[in-house]
């Protein structure tokens, strides 16, 4: 019987059913191939495949979101066991990912329990296959979610970060309330632009409130840095070595949570596409450019950026289709940034070009204005602030207002910074 019965992992901690835990695993259909003292020895067990389900409770000390995903990346469905439902152990469990709960008097059903998990598991891993971003499962969304826009570009520092500021102090100057998130693991760059220098990092303090399943959209509100009354920012990686810290897991739970509390949430993202780290590990790798995949792959519109000299537009030209393979089905809008005569063509030139390499039309030219850019820099401002009269933030308007589907409205009064 041993060939055809399940594998558990039984890591409940100090919880006081283990004994009657794994006295009912002592079935024909089960067999406990490990009891794990803590989360190390629970993680490794898992990484040998050997087991098809864990069990797990709320006393499990370090027990997290990160844990819970990890289990599932390795095959490894998760069962949470509480004293009861309707408790606070189960509310834990949930916020954690397990999305399967069962109480300490259900275990004379063990078996079918852990069959009916098991089946579940490997239905949902033939019927959706793996794609760039799946580390845990789905939290729930909201039937009034705002926008996500996510802002890429191939490396060669095509302005993702001026752009992404740009769109989201535009996108609240037209009273939408923004949220402007820095998600480049390679390190932050939008707190320095508008500042924000001596705060710790509202990315690495909602990626841990979200690890520990607290993540609620007033914890998002008070992580984030207000600019004026209706754009906040969630400031980035602080040493571009934290990386570990913002999984792909994580960051679902932040836009999911960011969706709730924001119309827009504009999003600068890294500019590294590759999972190349899965070569180097013998089990599951951790993946730098998961944060980045999993935010466009749950944008619900991609900007492109790129530069608009010969190199820069080769690398964008190159990087849109390493973005089409990495996010299957993306449109991304793209952007053409630092245009200026003296490189020798025109716009229309430089979209015909764009539109034979990749079939996708530019959305939007951005001038070159080192002067208003500068200004911006030098007083942590934003260009809407330091230029609102410029030639590219004029630009820069006629994008959002595009990009937001709403008709360009005669400019309006600014609100002031929040001191």
């Amino acid at each position: 019987m041993r060939p055809t019965s399940t594998g558990l992992l039984v890591a409940v901690g100090a919880a006081p059913f283990e004994a009657e835990l794994l006295a009912a695993s002592e079935h024909a259909t089960l067999h406990v191939v490990r009891r794990c003292v803590d989360v190390a020895d629970l993680l490794a067990t898992a990484s040998a495949r050997q087991a098809t389900v864990a069990v797990v409770s709320a006393q499990l000390r370090g027990l997290d979101t990160t844990v819970v995903a990890r289990l599932r990346r390795e095959g490894v469905a998760v069962l949470g066991m509480t004293v009861e439902l309707a408790s606070a152990d189960e509310a834990r469990l949930r916020e954690l990912g397990v999305a399967d709960v069962a109480d300490a008097g259900q275990l004379h059903q063990l078996a079918s329990l852990v069959a009916d998990l098991a089946d579940d598991e490997h239905q949902t891993a033939e019927s959706q296959p793996w794609h760039a971003g799946d580390e845990g499962a789905d939290a729930e969304g909201s039937a009034n979610a705002g926008r996500v826009i996510a802002v890429w570009g191939p490396a060669g520092a095509p302005g993702r970060s001026t752009v992404a500021a740009a769109l989201a102090a535009t996108a609240a100057d037209l009273g939408r309330r923004t949220l402007l998130v820095d998600a480049d693991v390679y390190g932050g760059t939008i707190a320095p632009m508008l500042g924000l220098l001596d705060e710790a990092s509202g990315l690495l303090a909602a990626a841990r409130a979200a690890n520990h399943g607290e993540l609620r959209p007033h914890v998002l509100v008070r992580q984030a840095r207000a600019v004026n009354p209706t754009l906040r920012v969630l400031t980035g990686l602080p040493r571009s070595d934290r990386w570990l810290e913002v999984g792909s897991v994580l960051m679902r739970r932040i836009l999911d949570t960011a969706a709730a509390v924001s119309d827009l949430t504009v999003v600068d993202t890294g500019f590294s596409l590759e999972l190349d780290e899965e070569l180097s590990y013998d089990t599951v790798a951790p993946r730098r450019n998961g944060a980045t995949l999993e935010v466009l792959a749950r944008a619900d519109l991609v900007v492109a950026v790129g530069g608009a000299d010969p190199v820069s537009l080769g690398r964008l030209v190159r990087g849109i289709h390493d973005l089409r393979t990495a996010v299957p089905g993306v449109s991304p809008r793209v952007v053409v940034n630092r245009v200026r005569s003296s490189l020798g063509w025109s716009e229309h030139e430089m979209a015909e070009m764009i539109a034979r390499a990749t079939r996708l039309g530019v959305t939007a030219t951005l001038p070159d204005d080192p002067a208003a850019c500068d200004r911006a820099l030098v007083t942590g401002t934003t260009l809407l602030e330091s230029a609102p009269d410029s030639r590219l933030v004029r630009r820069v308007r006629s994008l959002t207002s595009d990009l937001l589907g709403v008709r360009e409205p005669v400019r309006r009064r600014r609100a002031g910074r929040v001191r």
